[in-house]
């Protein structure tokens, strides 16, 4: 694994500690500032900008919609220069979601700028070559 992966990957940890703390200023921190953003919340119409985005992560945490309980399994981290994206189950109480989380490198930190998680089909009904 490389530096910039394990980079990645801590940032990654960040942003599920931020989500399972329901901390919304250790949430806006993560996201990127100077990038575009985006987010694609399960069940929700997509969302651009980064007070759109900002604006759902501090509803979602402070008035409710967030799991009870929320953690990262098998993050794989993929880095492209500056870009950089983890692939990940997030494990929720009663199944999984699919999870991408694609960050840039602003001034030195790795930045989230999309999320997007979707249900995964129970895993007797996965396709063949998933990953668990």
């Amino acid at each position: 694994m490389t530096a910039a992966e394990r980079e990645v990957l801590e940032a990654n940890a960040a942003f599920y500690a931020a989500f399972e703390q329901r901390d919304p200023e250790a949430m806006d921190a993560l996201w990127a500032r100077e990038a575009p953003v985006a987010c694609l919340h399960p069940g929700w119409e997509p969302l651009f900008g980064r007070e759109a985005v900002v604006g759902s992560w501090r509803r979602i945490l402070l008035e409710g919609g967030a799991p009870p309980e929320i953690r990262c399994e098998r993050p794989s981290a993929h880095v492209a220069g500056e870009t950089a994206w983890v692939v990940c189950a997030e494990v929720v109480p009663g199944g999984e979601l699919a999870a991408t989380n694609l960050f840039v490198r602003e001034k030195g930190a790795w930045r989230m700028v999309h999320h997007h998680a979707s249900p995964l089909p129970p895993p007797a009904r996965r396709p063949a070559g998933f990953r668990n």
